[in-house]
C-alpha cells in the first residue's frame, strides 16, 4: 500500500469482461436466474393424482373427474389417488404406498381442504404437505401442487374464495411449480358446482383444463 490507500479490490479498475464473469457467477450462487425449463412427459408417462374428494371426482359422474379428463387432454395414465374426507396428515402416511402402486414420473398433489374445513392450522398443514412433497421427491418423481382455497361462508356466499397462501409459499420454499387459482375459480362459481365444496362435471372439466394449461407453461405438457 502506498500514499494511505487501500489494498482493496475496486471494481471500477477490473475489464469489463471479468465484471460480467463475476456478476453471473454471483446470480448463479445466489438462484436469482430464470430457471431451467421443465422437460414435457411423453405420452403414455404414469402420473399419480393425489388428494382428497376433488381428486377422486365427488358430485360427478365416474369419469367426470378431473385425472380421467387430463388424461384425455395429455395422453398419460393418470392415476386417480383421491380419498373423499382425507386430510394432509392421513394423506401423509398414505403417500409411499400410492407411489409404490402407480410408479409415477409426476405427482400432483391436492389436499388440505378437509384441514380447512375442520379447522386445522394452516401451519400444520403446510408441514404435512412439505413431508409429502419429501417423500415424491425421495420416489425419484418430480411433484407439482394444486392450490386449494381456504372455504369460508363469507367466500362462498360472495363467490370468492382465493388460494390458502400456504401453497404459494410451500412451492417458493421447495422450489415446486404451483397449480394455482384454478380450483379456486372454479369453486367460486356457482354454475361449476354441484355442492358447496365440489365441482359439478362442467367444473371438473374446467379444473382439468386450467391444471393441463398450467403444466403446459411449466413445460411438463406439451403444447398441442
Amino acid at each position: 500500500m502506498s500514499g494511505g490507500r487501500t489494498a482493496a479490490l475496486d471494481d471500477r479498475v477490473l475489464p469489463a469482461w471479468l465484471r460480467l464473469l463475476l456478476t453471473c457467477a454471483w446470480l448463479a450462487l445466489a438462484g436469482c436466474g430464470p430457471s431451467p425449463p421443465l422437460a414435457p412427459l411423453a405420452a403414455g408417462s404414469s402420473v399419480l393424482a393425489f388428494g382428497d374428494s376433488i381428486t377422486f371426482g365427488t358430485g360427478a359422474a365416474p369419469g367426470d373427474d378431473y385425472p380421467a379428463r387430463l388424461a384425455a387432454i395429455s395422453g398419460w395414465q393418470v392415476h386417480n389417488a383421491g380419498i373423499p374426507g382425507e386430510t394432509a396428515d392421513e394423506a401423509r402416511g398414505r403417500i409411499g404406498a400410492a407411489i409404490a402402486e402407480a410408479r409415477p414420473a409426476l405427482v400432483i398433489v391436492e389436499s388440505g381442504g378437509n384441514d380447512f374445513l375442520r379447522r386445522r392450522p394452516e401451519a400444520a398443514v403446510k408441514e404435512d404437505l412439505r413431508a409429502i412433497v419429501a417423500a415424491i421427491r425421495a420416489s425419484g418423481a418430480q411433484v407439482v401442487l394444486l392450490a386449494v382455497p381456504k372455504f369460508s361462508l363469507l367466500g362462498a356466499a360472495t363467490g370468492r374464495l382465493p388460494d390458502s397462501p400456504i401453497y404459494a409459499e410451500l412451492a417458493k420454499e421447495e422450489k415446486l411449480p404451483l397449480i394455482a387459482g384454478v380450483l379456486a375459480e372454479t369453486l367460486s362459481d356457482p354454475r361449476l358446482k354441484a355442492d358447496p365444496v365440489h365441482p359439478n362435471a362442467d367444473g371438473y372439466r374446467k379444473l382439468a383444463d386450467g391444471v393441463a394449461g398450467q403444466l403446459r407453461r411449466a413445460g411438463l405438457l406439451k403444447k398441442p
